[in-house]
């Protein structure tokens, strides 16, 4: 037997002590009886209590109570083999972690933006496969297509401008390393991702888009920044803030986000370029979009389906309780009528006995 709630057995502690608390209260009812005084008409009232019945009640109660606590523990044992089939799309996310990513026109940074959306964008997926492919003065694949999010999220943390040395934004060569770790033999329909700054000047990413699209991959971009820029933040190998990035002039290096380029990047496979906001509306558009889009089966598997039992434990719950509200308090007017005839009996014999030691005095 397994539980798919174990930790809420602990809870069994509850039956020890509701029993010594039952026990407790009957020793101070009786406490609370005897200050009354007149021990006969107590005993004489109290007689029809059905004393038997009431430990039987404690004790379907207590039964209860301890089953009502395995049912929310919802123990499960014996299995069914189940055919599971994931259908979705294939998803690549390239992540720009270049050092102007680290610009702060988006709070926290661009790059922290990003990456947040990428979390959120995994959360709302429902059995479609992601990647991840960080760039910024060369490009690889960091995390291929998966459906496990959990891990492919940890990878995401990692991300920054540390995990690759060579500088730069090579957008174009995102674009292609991405292509190519889609798998070629699923029907499914083939996303891609791009989250930048847009700075480019090093490859030609709209060559690169046209030849994406020629394999059937649908490109969106989002940017991240602001056309007005913002300075580019020098940091230490621990990723500590020195100052602003300066140029041979000894002038602030200034960022500004390539809106023109991205949105002709989209636009080269059909489709859109969305700008990063505070409130992240761009990944509901975004979702939106390739909702509909086509999906495939991406793999099948067979899985092993633990029954849950806890409706057993439940109807034994029930039936402790049904059962302790049919035992009577009292005992059946019958007995009560034969202990009041013996008390009668009882009496008149004392008073027998009484009589006749008066006549032989």
């Amino acid at each position: 037997m397994t539980f798919a709630y174990p930790q809420f057995l602990i809870a069994w502690i509850l039956v020890p002590m509701a029993a010594l608390f039952l026990l407790w209260a009957s020793r101070q009812g009786q406490r609370a009886l005897a200050r009354l005084g007149d021990a006969p008409l107590i005993r004489r009232l109290s007689a029809t209590v059905n004393r038997s019945g009431r430990r039987w009640q404690a004790a379907l109660g207590l039964f209860a109570l301890a089953m009502l606590i395995l049912a929310v523990a919802r123990p499960q044992w014996g299995g069914e083999t189940q055919q599971i089939d994931q259908k979705g799309l294939q998803m690549m996310v390239a992540l720009d972690v270049s050092q102007s990513m680290l610009a702060q026109d988006i709070k926290p940074t661009r790059l922290d933006r990003a990456k947040l959306e990428v979390r959120d964008l995994a959360r709302q997926l429902n059995g479609d496969e992601i990647g991840i492919v960080p760039f910024s003065g060369a490009a690889f694949v960091q995390v291929p297509l998966t459906s496990d999010y959990a891990t492919a999220l940890t990878y995401l943390q990692n991300a920054d401008p540390s995990l690759i040395s060579r500088a730069g934004t090579v957008i174009g060569d995102a674009i292609r390393t991405a292509t190519a770790a889609f798998d070629p033999r699923l029907t499914s329909q083939k996303v891609l991702v791009v989250m930048t700054d847009g700075e480019d000047v090093e490859s030609d990413p709209l060559a690169a888009a046209r030849e994406a699209a020629d394999n059937g991959v649908m490109i969106y971009t989002i940017g991240f920044g602001t056309p007005e820029g913002e300075a580019v933040p020098e940091t230490d190998r621990s990723g500590r803030v020195l100052g602003a990035k300066q140029d041979a002039q000894g002038n602030p290096v200034i960022s500004r986000m390539d809106e023109p380029t991205l949105q002709k990047i989209a636009e080269t496979g059909g489709c859109k370029y969305y700008r990063a906001t505070a409130d992240g509306g761009e990944l509901a558009s975004l979702l939106a979009e390739i909702g509909g889009l086509q999906k495939a089966q991406l793999q099948s598997r067979q899985a092993v389906r633990l029954i849950e039992r806890y409706q057993i434990f439940l109807a034994l719950a029930f039936a402790a309780l049904v059962l302790a509200e049919l035992i009577p308090d009292r005992v059946r007017q019958r007995a009560r009528r034969a202990w009041t005839q013996r008390m009668r009996r009882s009496a008149g014999n004392a008073a027998g006995i009484g009589a006749g030691s008066d006549f032989q005095a």
